[in-house]
Parts: C-alpha cells; sequence; structure tokens
C-alpha cells in the first residue's frame, strides 16, 4: 500500500471528512513519527509494532557497477519491530 492509497481508504470509510482533512491527517501522523524517531525516541503503537532507530558502525563498503573501495560513514537507520498481534495476523 501506498500513502495516496492509505488516504483513498480512509476517504472510502470515513465520507463527512474532506479529502485535504484526511492528507493533514496522515501528513501529521507521519510526520510526528518522523519527528520523534530523528530526535533518538521511539515510538509505538500497541497491536502493530513498535519504531525505532539502530547505529550502524562506519564500514568499507563496495561500488557495484565500477567495484570501487567507499567509505560508509556511522549512521542511524530506522528499524520495524512487529507487535504480537500483528505477527499472530501474519502467521495465521
Amino acid at each position: 500500500m501506498i500513502r495516496s492509497e492509505l488516504v483513498e481508504m480512509l476517504a472510502t470509510d470515513n465520507p463527512d471528512l474532506a479529502m485535504r482533512d484526511i492528507e493533514a491527517i496522515v501528513t501529521t501522523f507521519f510526520d510526528e513519527i518522523s519527528k520523534r524517531l530523528s530526535s533518538g525516541g521511539r515510538v509505538e503503537l500497541r497491536g502493530f509494532g513498535a519504531f525505532s532507530t539502530r547505529a550502524r558502525d562506519a564500514r568499507t563498503g563496495r561500488n557495484p557497477r565500477t567495484g570501487e573501495v567507499v567509505e560508509v560513514e556511522a549512521k542511524r537507520v530506522p528499524y520495524f519491530k512487529p507487535g504480537k498481534e500483528m505477527r499472530l495476523r501474519l502467521n495465521v
């Protein structure tokens, strides 16, 4: 599912809301998750899962096209851990 499909589905389920309001809600939701993660926080949605970040160390990589050795800097990457209900739904 992509963002526009999510907005469309919410609009179908909530015909009393204007499309621009639904888009604002979805944008706010994703922006708040991003803000929390960028500040080093964690976002937990009970029954769905938890978003957090993990640290990746600096390493030596390789450009797949040229084979050239490239230094990759240390960075934080987003991480998602599904909740118990999500895992149960996926493995039914």
